[in-house]
């Protein structure tokens, strides 16, 4: 279905639930910024392969969405044709297939740490529900209850690391960021972009620079378009550029987001944020990586111990040309995630707090609250 042409892109849910269709209702960001196309999601295969092709991406929005998938395949489970026609099962039977359902989804994307984490969050809300005694019908509503409030809880918790994150910088300085960490990687605001939407709301005038963010140019056509949309001064570079941006002293501080930020410090995000982060070392641009507590894996000791997903290599060789742009049966190695050691990181914005070195300390104390 198409909105009216008039609307922004700020202007659409990333991740909505229409449970009157009992379906979960995203935008098609493979579609952007040509055309602005809301797809339903009814099926487990619809959810992860909507996830695994990056037609919902970022990693709160994925978790939402596979919260609010999670809870359409629930209903799914007990109410196969519609709500009157209800499947007689006990809690055993219903959990044997929702635990199913949800380690498929889990499967989709290995790096993002939100979608297991929501995933793992909404079986717990259930198994806790069937402690309380509850009845399967009633356990389907309090995990669209849990869903609901986990998107709710996105955007409060976005909006507070955009309070946090604008403390580190004053109007009209310049603002690196790297992918999309924007309004279309969440629920709202952002992560990277929560501080330049603030701001933007508080007439600060900040000037941003967006890298393109190859192979699949999410900085290109997603950072750049919403940020401009929302009559952001934004420029956009290509992805080397971004040392001669430091040293011509256009940029005061670089914000990403990220997929998973390990116990050390050290941080997953997409291919190229290591980059970033080494050339804003060389520069003395302070590196700021904006990142909600639910991406925080004290599990994982360091970035050695992420899986990185690999890509298919037509991303790399065919996928935005009219023609292949490299030889046939070249080989490609197209990892979608890169590790930033925790000491080129100057702090991890999150909606508690800002953590600094040693961030074995900071981050846990966070992760407290």
């Amino acid at each position: 279905m198409k909105e009216k042409d008039s609307m922004s892109i700020l202007d659409y849910e990333t991740v909505a639930l229409d449970e009157n269709d009992n379906s979960v209702v995203i935008i098609d960001q493979t579609k952007l910024p040509g055309k602005t196309e809301m797809i339903k999601l009814h099926t487990a295969q619809e959810i992860w392969d909507a996830i695994y092709l990056l037609k919902v991406r970022g990693a709160p929005a994925i978790g939402v969405a596979a919260a609010m998938g999670i809870y359409v395949l629930a209903r799914k489970i007990v109410w196969p044709i519609g709500q009157s026609g209800t499947v007689e099962m006990d809690f055993t039977d219903f959990y044997e297939k929702f635990a199913e359902q949800k380690d498929y989804l889990n499967s989709a994307r290995p790096t993002a740490v939100n979608l297991s984490w929501a995933l793992n969050r909404m079986d717990r809300v259930c198994r806790q529900a069937h402690k309380d005694g509850r009845t399967v019908e009633e356990i389907v509503e309090i995990l669209g209850r849990e869903a609901r409030e986990i998107k709710e809880e996105d955007i409060r918790v976005c909006r507070a690391i955009g309070e946090n994150g604008l403390s580190l910088v004053k109007p009209g300085d310049g603002i690196l960021t790297h992918c999309n960490a924007g309004q279309l990687a969440t629920c709202k605001y952002g992560t990277a972009t929560a501080p330049i939407y603030l701001g933007q709301e508080r007439g600060y005038g900040f000037k941003v620079f967006a890298d393109e963010t190859r192979p699949l140019l999410q900085g290109a056509r997603l950072t750049a378009y919403e940020l401009y949309s929302a009559g952001v001064d934004v420029t956009l570079i290509c992805d080397n550029m971004s040392a001669m941006v430091m040293k011509n002293g256009w940029i005061n501080a670089v914000f990403v987001g990220c997929d998973r930020v390990a116990a050390n410090g050290d941080v997953a995000n997409k291919i190229g944020t290591s980059v970033v982060a080494a050339v804003a070392k060389r520069y003395g641009v302070p590196f700021y990586v904006c990142a909600p507590t639910s991406t925080i894996d004290l599990n994982t000791a360091t970035g050695e111990e992420i899986q990185i997903e690999q890509r298919p290599a037509e991303e790399v060789t065919q996928m935005w040309y009219r023609e292949p742009m490299a030889p046939e049966g070249i080989k490609v190695f197209n990892p979608a995630f890169d590790v930033t050691d925790h000491e080129l990181v100057t702090a991890i914005v999150t909606e508690h707090g800002i953590a600094r070195a040693p961030f074995g300390d900071s981050l846990a104390a966070l992760c407290k609250k």
